[in-house]
């Protein structure tokens, strides 16, 4: 497959004053800050391209300044020269001490800045507390989050690059669960064949799975976060495999529920039915304005109409970007509002314990006119 360079550019540029713009009301209780310290690397990596493991920016009104250790001198120099933002943040290089002092030197001049709540411990903020002496240190919450719920073009790409390699990695190995489907071939169990599919995506231009695969069979399919274990897979078990590949940093996130050999009966054929009825719902209903706890609501009542309420016992969805859970929340009570960019899951399930359960969900991106699956492999039951 093409590397990321064939795809559309990331537009890094510009996000530094769309989080500016925000000082004016980013302390928790509303309260403007000069700057914000930024140390959530997932969200350092949004605001300039930087992917080591360590480091630390400093936002203020006119400048921004990123300190690492010496391991990602060349690094740093590259990824942000990469991404064309080396002329708006400084970058130096050191010990915790020496980048400690480069951020007390370049807070000089401001009388207080955010700290990430949810990233920073206590013992972190009171450490900040006493170097940042005359500062005056404020709890923000989610203000780099929020930006980065609605992606650029470039964002988008990558993730449905991503979401191709998982669906290509499951039609290389969907053919092991039609052998266990016929007996033969040997024992085939959960963990061999999270371990294929893993392979599958690392062969297909993965740099990485997005989260630990599930792949649940029989009785196990009604967990819904079961790991992969020593359970042979075999005729009449569902299985269901939840995964996704990483690409140039963004993630996929698809499910399937599978019957193998054949195609499920009785009480089992309804629950295929019921959530593939809740799925198709769901995704009917992402489009931009809507509410995210609407669409949480129209699957629910989909498999709620079914008797089975007490089922479903998960959100409908998360968003999806560099992390695998982002923001909006697709769950009850949810008041974030869908906008074009905003890349969501769709993922009703309904469990019966002791029996079995079954998981269907897509990846989609909110357009402009609705929305577009990024995932697109078939959602046929039987191999």
């Amino acid at each position: 497959m093409n590397g990321a360079a064939a795809l559309a550019p990331l537009e890094v540029e510009g996000r530094l004053d769309r989080l500016r713009a925000l000082f004016d009301r980013a302390g928790a209780d509303g309260r403007p800050v000069d700057g914000l310290l930024v140390t959530n690397a997932t969200s350092i990596r949004w605001l300039s391209g930087f992917t080591g493991s360590a480091g630390l920016l400093l936002v203020t009104g006119d400048r921004a300044l990123l300190t690492t250790d010496g391991r990602y001198r060349a690094q740093a120099f590259e990824q942000l020269s990469a991404v064309g933002v080396d002329a708006d943040i400084e970058i130096r290089i050191g010990g915790v001490h020496a980048q400690r002092e480069a951020l007390v030197a370049e807070s000089g001049a401001i009388r207080s800045f955010g700290l990430e709540a949810d990233h920073v411990t206590w013992s972190a903020q009171r450490s900040w507390d006493d170097l940042f002496v005359g500062i005056e240190l404020l709890p923000t919450r989610g203000l780099v989050e929020g930006l980065r719920m609605a992606k650029d073009a470039g964002e988008v790409a990558r993730m449905e690059r991503a979401a191709a390699i998982a669906d290509e990695a499951l039609a290389d190995v969907l053919p092991l669960l039609a052998v266990a489907g016929r007996g033969a071939g040997g024992t085939l169990t959960e963990s061999r064949f999270a371990a294929a599919l893993d392979h599958a995506m690392r062969e297909r231009g993965a740099e990485d799975r997005a989260f630990e695969t599930i792949v649940a069979s029989g009785e196990n399919s009604a967990k819904p976060h079961a790991r992969p274990g020593v359970r042979p897979i075999g005729v009449g078990d569902p299985v269901v495999v939840d995964f996704g590949a990483v690409f140039d940093g963004y993630r996929s996130d698809m499910t399937r529920t599978f019957w193998v050999g054949g195609t499920p009966s009785g009480g089992m054929a309804e629950v295929f039915a019921v959530v593939a009825a809740s799925q198709r719902a769901g995704v009917d209903a992402v489009a931009p304005g809507a509410v995210a706890g609407s669409v949480d609501q129209v699957c629910r009542e989909v498999i709620a109409s079914s008797g089975w309420a007490d089922r479903f016992e998960h959100g409908t969805g998360h968003g999806v970007g560099l992390e695998i859970h982002e923001g909006p929340s697709v769950g009850p009570g949810s008041t974030a509002i869908l906008v074009p960019g905003t890349v969501v899951t769709v993922e009703p399930g309904v469990y019966l314990p002791g029996t079995g359960g079954v998981r269907i969900e897509d990846t989609l991106v909110v357009t402009e006119n609705g929305s577009r699956s990024l995932t697109q492999f078939p959602k046929e039951v039987a191999v």
